[in-house]
């Protein structure tokens, strides 16, 4: 316990870099009393509206309210929802600088309508298509000029353009160069992307996907993962083991809701970490603070073990609250005081 004080309480040093899709999160918070009279469905009666930052700001989110500094990279629209999300932005001290606006695609908005406590329906608005070549190299001369600032990068891939071959290969290659911390919250189509990185931190579904769409066609390892059934805690370790191997990480940490954690590294057991969620109100963001306190933790002195353990108590708190959520540096030494 005193040496994960010691790492939390390190966290204001820490300087991450934060690339990927950018997602304005509003709430729409009612009550419902009738079924509507139009259609079979509930009226819901709005009594409060809130913004969140989510995608990659949630993670940048995280990393500020746990005291860390951090910076955001990606892309904007220019429309009335980029206002918004800018002023959630700067409201949190979260770093702007990275990020580059262009008409020819919307901010990413996910309305979500929650009764009580029940989310009735999402509305998404978003663009998923490639990002231009002016707006991919606008984003790829902000890394390359202000790289040397930052102790880790932080990919969060959610497929909706801005992680692309081009972009991660130079921020790659420069976080070799610089010999920076490079974790990925990854997209399982997009996993023959992240050869060379640090860590990657997928959910079950996610790694179990990725394992069986990823041909391992290398001389060394003939084993072939797409026609593998995965289901049972064995074959986790299965797909984690040959993902590590095939693309070459440091190590994977999986998520595996309420069975806790796996931490798998290079030439090291494998790491079971049970959960420490008290009561499960809301899993959305989960992973996002996972990310965000195991890369603070690792740019703060820890293990990867160390890094994952923190990262699952903070995730155990943010699990406990409604909607879009994050923790503090407050409440996470709190909680692990109580251990």
């Amino acid at each position: 316990m005193p040496d994960f004080e010691q790492i939390i309480n390190k966290f204001n040093k820490a300087n991450i870099l934060v690339i990927g899709d950018l997602i304005l999160d509003e709430f729409i918070w009612g009550d419902v009393e009738r079924i509507s009279p139009e259609a079979p469905v509930p009226v819901v009666w709005a009594k409060k509206r809130t913004f969140i930052p989510g995608g990659a700001a949630n993670v940048a989110n995280n990393i500020r309210s746990l005291d860390g500094n951090v910076c955001l990279a990606g892309v904007i629209g220019k429309d009335k929802n980029t206002g918004i999300l800018l002023a959630e932005l700067k409201k949190r001290k979260i770093s702007t600088a990275g990020i580059f606006a262009t008409a020819q695609r919307c901010t990413t908005l996910k309305t979500r309508i929650v009764a009580g406590h029940q989310q009735v329906v999402r509305l998404d608005w978003e663009d998923v298509e490639p990002l231009t070549r002016q707006t991919n190299q606008g984003i790829i001369g902000f890394i390359r000029r202000n790289i040397h600032k930052f102790d880790a990068i932080i990919i969060e891939d959610y497929g909706k353009g801005v992680i692309n071959m081009e972009l991660l290969g130079m921020v790659l290659s420069l976080a070799r160069k610089h010999k920076k911390i490079i974790n990925v919250d990854p997209k399982e189509e997009h996993f023959q992307y992240y050869k060379g990185v640090t860590c990657i931190t997928p959910n079950r579904k996610e790694l179990e996907n990725a394992a069986r769409n990823i041909k391992i066609r290398d001389n060394t390892n003939r084993f072939k993962l797409d026609n593998y059934r995965l289901s049972a805690m064995k074959d986790v370790d299965v797909a984690a083991e040959h993902i590590m191997r095939y693309l070459d990480l440091d190590a994977v940490l999986v998520t595996l809701g309420e069975q806790g954690m796996k931490l798998f590294e290079k030439n090291k057991k494998v790491v079971h970490i049970p959960t420490v969620a008290q009561e499960v109100f809301d899993v959305s963001g989960a992973g996002d603070t996972v990310i965000a306190a195991f890369t603070l933790s690792l740019c703060s002195g820890a293990a990867k073990v160390e890094a994952a353990r923190i990262a699952n108590y903070a995730a155990g708190i943010v699990v406990g609250k409604l909607g879009t959520a994050v923790t503090n540096r407050k409440e996470l030494l709190e909680k692990l005081n109580k251990v």
